[in-house]
């Protein structure tokens, strides 16, 4: 099947997907803070930059979006009509960089908390997942 918008559309479309300050981020990160917890963001020191970063607990933070990393919920098992090859090698590829970042953090200390996009619908859940893994 192929796309239904120009390569012009197509492009201005992709262009406006954000990689960082994304809502479940946002949402993760509004309640981390009303739950006490202080954080830096994005730190480029460290493999896959995580969203959030607990320096001195050594705990970092991923807030994956569902589609893009890969999840086994609905949203991210669904696979574009258009251009499937080159989405499925895209995400594959995006899942296995993951994992690598996540085991080069573990390597170096740290441990790390994977929250999904479709996890924020139930901040409740959220809570009790941030307050065991924060202590």
């Amino acid at each position: 099947m192929s796309d239904t918008f120009s390569p012009e559309k197509r492009s201005w479309i992709m262009s406006q997907v954000r990689s960082q300050n994304t809502t479940p981020e946002m949402l993760i990160r509004s309640l981390t803070h009303r739950l006490g917890y202080r954080y830096r963001l994005h730190s480029e020191n460290l493999p896959g930059k995580p969203d959030l970063v607990f320096p001195s607990r050594r705990k970092a933070l991923f807030v994956h979006g569902c589609f893009w990393h890969g999840h086994d919920c609905s949203r991210g098992a669904r696979i574009p009509k258009s251009n499937s090859k080159y989405w499925i090698k895209k995400i594959g590829r995006n899942k296995e960089r993951d994992q690598e970042n996540k085991k080069l953090l573990e390597s170096l200390g740290w441990s790390v908390l994977v929250l999904w996009e479709c996890q924020t619908n139930d901040l409740d859940n959220v809570k009790i997942i941030l307050e065991d893994f924060l202590g």
